[in-house]
């Protein structure tokens, strides 16, 4: 013990003095539009202290963080409290002493001996942490950190930038920063002088298409600063796919396999699949012609590629999704620009990436707007945001929260007119029931389903009451009551297709602490630092008596779906979080809601391919369409949670091994790969 204390007291000697310093930086959605700001002060005692604010979309967190430094730039005292986006506590805190550390969070708690340099990695923190790590970094000559609890965090240079400030101008970096999540994340350093004392430092981070947190005064370089990280980011991404993609050139034969038909749900007995050119050439005995690619199935059941149908794509999405079985995705809402570049990525081959089908976004003006695709005052403008997505292509438009409510049926009529669907989240002051009878061909999430019965004219569902109704009062709800059965009936008949995403809305019943059962299954898949992430909850649920309501709420809520689809209202399968995964669970409720797995992976493929317009060539193992196809390690049509033993997946001409991908992504693989051979 006397060591520890005399190696603390060293560290902290051995700490330079401290300048007191304010550092401010702003937070920009939608061109330019201020959505928060982080300020980091550091006193002349060696104390940092940061707020930070994030609101987009009527939500986000509230943070503030206080921490101080050894002279290796790591953490000896951290404490961060706030709130999440959904409005959970957050309260979290780490310290060390000599080798002694333990840390504290809603979601757990822990003590580690650790000899040397290591960075505590928070759960809760804000972006001023890459400040702390850069610095800490510069002063590893490996160039490596060790990360408490566990971990190796680590930073590559991939691009440099001139940026200016009236008559100041800097030289930034682009650091590609592994170690941590799935996939690198990047952001823009300073470039920093050791010589004069000074270390690298946080100028920017950048989300593309969604935020741009910069150093306020040099927010007019956020722009090109993110045109640079998207060139950048486009030659990792490029590398990843040449890694992980098999080209299949001419034919491919897959042997005995028990092909699933889409269409009727059924299971049929083993035989042969022909592709040539990423299509479809026949499917049942194989002739006696040579191919140039045989697969074995083995007697494994092939599903027709899957469909998320509540997408929101960024360019590192691809690997989960494929890996997962899912060949397309519906995107429900994006930086347009943004999700053109993935578009022209993918068709060009230079992506890792689902097919894409895109759905327009358009949000009405408002202090609670998302800032996605088209934000509009009037029905002028709704109809050129109608026009710009008509024009590219778009088979339908998303709307959202803040739209005019007044302007509602003839934006859906003038949508329709172009042959174009309509969907979204309810406008605030209106039910359900009534954005129906504007037109609307279809709804995303069950809370938006359910407010329905929970809202008047006057409740304003931009705010986090359109998640905290649905948890307090649905567990309460008749569901044998004539407006619920009417509702349901009216549904049906007009055939109007519920996107649920359960899997995403269990965040409503889990507590700090607890993995959410949607994940459980692939959990101990993940790396540490993912396990420990799932743990942390969003809801503020402060006792046991609003978990069991809120828990009780949740449960009705999936036992609502599956009465909806017995009635026969469509239902289709989307996520709105984690890849591929998060497609898997959604089907696992939805067999606990009532459904036969064969039902439910006929919502997975031919639902996704006939309401997102794509079931000409998608949707069922049929000469002709593409062959986007999935070879599982098990029978899904009798345990649904075999979906996760994914083998093999045939997107087009390109075969993927999920095993390969999730290696590369540092996740435990679910299944051994079935590889393409020579006859």
């Amino acid at each position: 013990m006397k060591r520890a204390l005399a190696l603390s007291l060293a560290m902290i000697l051995a700490s330079p003095a401290y300048a007191a310093e304010t550092l401010r930086y702003v937070a920009l959605v939608d061109n330019g539009k201020e959505a928060g700001h982080q300020v980091v002060t550091t006193g002349d005692d060696g104390v940092t202290h940061v707020d930070y604010i994030f609101k987009d979309n009527g939500r986000g967190p509230e943070l503030k963080e206080d921490y101080q430094l050894a002279a290796d730039g790591t953490f000896t005292r951290y404490h961060v409290t706030g709130t999440t986006t959904f409005g959970a506590p957050v309260d979290e805190s780490f310290g060390r002493d000599g080798n002694k550390t333990w840390w504290k969070s809603t979601s757990d708690k822990g003590e580690q001996d650790v000899a040397g340099t290591a960075l505590y990695s928070p759960l809760g923190g804000t972006p001023a942490g890459f400040s702390v790590a850069f610095a800490a970094l510069a002063k590893r000559p490996d160039g490596k950190l060790p990360l408490i609890p566990s971990g190796t965090l680590s930073t590559r240079k991939v691009a440099e930038a001139e940026v200016t400030n009236g008559s100041q101008t800097r030289k930034v970096d682009l650091l590609a920063i592994t170690g941590v999540g799935l996939a690198p994340t990047f952001a823009w350093a300073t470039q920093g002088e050791p010589s004069q004392g000074e270390s690298p430092r946080l100028f920017a981070f950048i989300f593309p298409g969604f935020v741009q947190l910069i150093e306020d005064g040099w927010a007019s370089n956020a722009a090109a600063l993110e045109t640079r990280q998207k060139q950048a980011e486009a030659e990792t991404l490029l590398a990843f796919q040449q890694r992980l993609a098999h080209p299949l050139k001419g034919t491919t034969l897959i042997r005995n396999a028990r092909v699933f038909d889409s269409e009727h749900a059924t299971l049929g007995a083993a035989s042969d699949v022909l592709v040539r050119d990423g299509r479809i050439v026949s499917v049942g005995k194989a002739g006696k012609g040579k191919a140039d690619n045989v697969i074995d199935a083995g007697g494994r059941v092939l599903l027709p590629g899957m469909f998320d149908m509540h997408g929101h794509l960024g360019r590192w999405d691809g690997g989960l999704n494929i890996a997962t079985g899912v060949t397309t995705v519906r995107d429900m809402g994006n930086d347009n620009a943004t999700l053109q570049q993935i578009i022209a990525e993918e068709k060009a081959g230079t992506l890792l990436s689902t097919h894409i089908v895109p759905a327009g976004f358009i949000e009405g003006e408002s202090e609670m707007s998302a800032r996605n695709g088209f934000v509009i005052k009037n029905l002028d403008e709704a109809k050129k945001a109608v026009d710009w997505y008509a024009a590219h292509g778009y088979p339908q438009i998303k709307i959202y929260n803040s739209f005019p409510k007044d302007i509602l049926r003839e934006t859906t009529a003038y949508a329709h007119s172009k042959g174009m669907r309509v969907s979204g989240h309810i406008p605030a002051f209106l039910r359900a029931q009534d954005a129906v009878g504007q037109g609307y061909d279809e709804i995303q999430h069950i809370n938006q389903v359910m407010l329905n019965f929970l809202v008047d004219d006057k409740t304003d569902t931009r705010t986090l009451q359109r998640f905290y109704l649905p948890a307090e009062k649905v567990a309460d709800l008749d569901f044998d009551s004539k407006p619920v059965q009417d509702f349901i009936a009216m549904l049906a008949k007009k055939q109007i297709a519920i996107d649920p995403t359960l899997s995403t809305f269990e965040f409503i019943r889990q507590r700090a602490g607890e993995v959410a059962e949607s994940y459980a299954p692939v959990a101990d898949h993940m790396p540490p630092d993912i396990q420990r992430g799932l743990k942390v909850a969003e809801m503020k649920i402060p006792d046991e008596a609003t978990a069991a309501r809120y828990n009780k709420s949740y449960l009705k809520m999936v036992e609502f779906v599956g009465r909806m689809y017995k009635a026969g209202v469509p239902i289709v399968a989307g996520t709105d979080s984690i890849p591929g995964f998060t497609v898997q669970s959604e089907l696992e409720w939805y067999v606990r809601a009532g459904m036969t797995p064969a039902q439910v992976l006929q919502i997975a493929t031919w639902n996704g391919a006939k309401y997102s317009r794509t079931l000409n060539d998608r949707g069922s193992i049929t000469p002709g369409k593409l062959s986007d196809l999935v070879l599982v390690d098990g029978d899904p049509t009798r345990n649904i949670s075999d979906i996760r033993k994914v083998a093999l997946v045939l997107k087009g001409d390109t075969a993927y091994y999920p095993s390969e991908i999730f290696d590369a992504m540092g996740i435990r693989p679910f299944a051994q790969p079935v590889k393409a051979a020579a006859p």
